[in-house]
């Protein structure tokens, strides 16, 4: 993908999920800060709008949660960028983790986002020797190029992490083409701690 001017870039990742291309059109327009590359970046704007909308028509944009485990060797096969979470319905850490990949999918529309719960992937769980939930495996062209396995290597302490820090995480991955999110929501290790009273040890689960 060509790269996009600085300019278009914020407007696109300052924008909602689903962005007017008449309002970003004169958001551009009415900067009074543009040069002579005003009409490059309009067509730029213009492109890209038209690749995002095409993109989302293709479930691009969302975390969609995959059943059959085929379907989603055939995803992640036939996908440019892909980002899977393995997932057990009753862990509190799971459900930590789709909040945030839940928030970078609409940014990233380069990406798909996929969840599977492990129950239904009995052969991927096995070859990929998935032991530790969450466990978030990034694929880039059908090659996995990352795996995080619970919280590991994610913000300052074992139980604390910003959608910003996953988003940190993904790109070193190589599976979103650049930084869209300005923050994040916390989660703290008090919170945590009050879901293992509830969920028990979310860690090994088979």
């Amino acid at each position: 993908m060509a790269q996009i001017d600085n300019k278009v870039s914020l407007l696109l990742d300052a924008s909602n999920a689903e962005p007017d291309e008449d309002d970003l059109l004169d958001s551009l327009e009415n900067d009074p800060s543009l040069d002579g590359f005003r009409e490059q970046r309009l067509q730029q704007l213009h492109s890209e709008f038209t690749r995002a909308k095409h993109m989302r028509n293709q479930e691009h944009g969302t975390y969609t949660e995959i059943v059959d485990e085929k379907a989603l060797m055939e995803t992640t096969t036939s996908t440019k960028n892909c980002v899977v979470h393995f997932f057990k319905m009753d862990f509190n850490r799971c459900r930590i983790m789709d909040e945030h990949l839940d928030a970078l999918a609409p940014k990233h529309f380069d990406t798909r986002f996929l969840r599977i719960n492990v129950e239904n992937a009995p052969f991927l769980v096995t070859k990929l020797k998935i032991q530790v939930l969450p466990c978030v495996l990034a694929f880039l062209n059908g090659i996995s190029t990352d795996r995080i396995v619970g919280f590991e290597g994610l913000g300052y302490s074992e139980d604390t992490f910003t959608t910003r820090d996953l988003e940190t995480r993904l790109l070193g991955a190589g599976v979103l083409t650049r930084a869209k999110t300005a923050g994040g929501e916390m989660i703290h290790r008090t919170k945590r701690k009050q879901a293992d009273k509830d969920d028990g040890n979310d860690d090994d689960w088979d």
